[in-house]
């Protein structure tokens, strides 16, 4: 119990966990308020306010995280061209999306006309799908070559060694598969604001997204 207690000391004194905590507010919210808002409008009101502010903490708590984009190349830029060059397209949609995600931001909270709201949403929302996109590629590129390594890893006749990196390479599998799972659950809510359908705008579709991105998150975010 105690070791659980440290554990979401630790997660919630991160950016990401703080994140990824509020996001499963928001997103629980908006599904209980779909539930409820035809047998009780009062209550739906409720919970479509706390989905409302729990989207706008988010976004002021976000305030710089562009520039995570700059520091991720910079350390580390990959190790081959491809790799390299998938980095700098997914970064770089990345930051797109959060330095416009804070002009959307101050247009919803009123310190700029409304009116650019729908547009900096557009930009942000755009910038986001492209950069899912690269680091969806990225991801399952490197799942392949790690199937490939344990496959040779097990052909080989030391035994000891092989435990380990074995393990290793699953867990990193892991980590990507929940890495994939979050990109492509928040690529669909990107989406449903570049072009409005009724499948990815369903308040169910949102929902789920949401809380997929948000748990898969919260998962490679927990300590270890």
């Amino acid at each position: 119990m105690n070791d659980t207690v440290d554990k979401l000391v630790v997660f919630l004194a991160k950016r990401d966990g703080i994140d990824k905590l509020v996001k499963t507010f928001q997103y629980v919210s908006k599904l209980v308020n779909w539930h409820v808002e035809a047998t009780n409008p009062d209550m739906a009101k409720r919970f479509k306010q706390w989905e409302v502010s729990s989207g706008l903490s988010r976004k002021a708590f976000r305030t710089g995280r562009f520039l995570t984009g700059f520091n991720l190349l910079r350390r580390n830029p990959g190790s081959s061209n491809t790799f390299r060059l998938l980095a700098v397209l997914a970064n770089a949609g990345e930051m797109v999306y959060f330095f416009f995600d804070h002009f959307l931001w101050l247009s919803r909270i009123g310190t700029l006309d409304a009116k650019l709201a729908k547009r900096m949403s557009y930009i942000s929302a755009f910038g986001e799908s492209v950069g899912y996109v690269f680091f969806i590629i990225a991801d399952f590129i490197l799942i392949k070559e790690g199937i490939k390594a344990e496959r040779k890893i097990k052909s080989s006749k030391e035994e000891e060694e092989e435990k380990g990196m074995v393990k290793k390479i699953r867990a990193d599998r892991i980590m990507r598969l929940m890495a994939v799972a979050a990109n492509v659950a928040d690529l669909i809510i990107a989406l449903a604001e570049i072009e409005p359908n009724p499948f990815c705008c369903h308040a169910v579709t949102l929902g789920i997204s949401g809380l997929v991105s948000a748990w898969a998150g919260w998962y490679r975010n927990w300590p270890s």
